[in-house]
This record gives structure tokens, C-alpha cells and sequence, in this order.
């Protein structure tokens, strides 16, 4: 399975993905590849693949991305086979259970790996994204996609009353768009793009609404 699901690697990296769920998420599990150790990021649906993941690849935790159901339909099992998971104070509310706390602009410790937060609120008040220091890479949850930010109108009102298109651009341009041009940015759908890609076409985002 593992060398199947292997998305993205160098000397010291693999990124492993698969895609589950009725809407196509993308769940990714970061590794060191000089101890082994691995982290999940977002227990979102079929939970059977998601523990197979865990187990062939070591994983130590399980990061959420932000609380939308699609993210996090895996949670209660993924916490029931042994592994904790994080998410932030402000969509905590939104996961049947968790076990801490994730922070703005803290270091997540992957065996020799650093995995920086940056806290990008919009698509929800707790959206937060994850930088791989020193490497290429982000995992961008559905704050930013190839073409755009992501969603803050729902068909759910109490979805939409809780996003904010002004904030999901403010995240996006202060906390993304000044990492480094050639940065991968994993979402939590669909396919990669890059800093590079995305960052010319804020203003046509801005002037569209979405």
C-alpha cells in the first residue's frame, strides 16, 4: 500500500496521500524518512484505509486541518485505535472528540522534521495550514486550492455564518502568499499547485467574491 499511496519524496521526506469520502478529500501523512516517524493529517472518512495508513507508516498523531464534517468523519475511531488528535481551540467544538490543542506559529516535531503551524482563519474561525521548515511544501487544508480560496458560502447557514471571505484573503495574502514562490501547496482536494501558480491572481479573486 505505501508505495502506492507515496505522493511526494526527497532524502528526508515522504509524503504519502490518499483520497477518501463522498467529496474527495485529500489525507496525507507526512514522514521522516530517517526515523520512521509519521503524522496523519485529517482523519476525514474511511476510517479501514485510514488505520492501514497509520500502522504501515508509523504515525504518532493525527493533525486536523480545520472541524468541517468532511474532515473529520474518521476522528472518533482513528482517537479509539490509539491516536491522538489535534485541532485548534476555535474548531474544537466542531469534532466528536479530540486530545489537545493545536497553536499559531508552533513547531510540530516529526522525527527530525519540523512542521511549523500558521493559523489561516476564513473557511472556518480555526482553519490552520502546516509548513514543512527547510523543504518546499504545505499542506493547505481548504484555505487555499489551485485557482483560489477556499469555500465561505454554504448551503448550511450556520456553515456560512461562521466563514468569512475578508479573512480567508487576509490568511491567504499575510500568511501564505509570502512563503516562498516555489512552495508545493497540498490542499484538502483536488490536485497541488504552488505559491507561484496562485499568488498573481489574488486581486481577480478579490474582485470575484470567492
Amino acid at each position: 500500500m505505501t508505495s502506492s499511496t507515496l505522493h511526494w519524496s526527497d532524502t528526508d521526506v515522504e509524503i504519502h496521500k490518499i483520497v477518501v469520502g463522498p467529496v474527495e478529500n485529500n489525507v496525507f501523512v507526512l514522514r521522516c524518512r530517517h526515523t520512521g516517524e509519521a503524522v496523519l493529517l485529517d482523519a476525514a472518512n474511511e476510517h479501514e484505509r485510514l488505520l492501514e495508513l497509520c500502522q504501515a507508516l508509523n504515525v504518532r498523531t493525527v493533525l486536523e486541518t480545520h472541524g468541517h464534517w468532511d474532515h473529520i468523519g474518521a476522528v472518533t475511531e482513528v482517537r479509539n485505535a490509539g491516536y491522538e488528535v489535534g485541532v485548534t481551540d476555535a474548531d474544537a467544538h466542531m469534532l466528536p472528540s479530540y486530545d489537545y490543542l493545536l497553536e499559531d506559529d508552533t513547531v510540530i516535531e516529526v522525527g527530525r522534521l519540523r512542521l511549523r503551524t500558521i493559523a489561516t482563519p476564513g473557511h472556518t474561525p480555526g482553519s490552520i495550514c502546516f509548513r514543512v521548515e527547510e523543504k518546499p511544501l504545505l499542506f493547505s487544508g481548504d484555505t487555499l486550492f489551485p485557482g483560489g480560496p477556499g469555500s465561505t458560502k454554504f448551503g448550511d447557514d450556520k456553515l456560512t455564518s461562521i466563514a468569512s471571505f475578508e479573512t480567508i484573503i487576509e490568511s491567504i495574502d499575510r500568511k501564505l502568499f509570502t512563503l516562498d514562490k516555489n512552495t508545493i501547496v497540498m490542499p484538502g482536494h483536488g490536485l497541488d499547485t504552488t505559491i507561484a501558480t496562485e499568488r498573481p491572481h489574488l486581486d481577480e479573486w478579490i474582485e470575484r467574491g470567492w
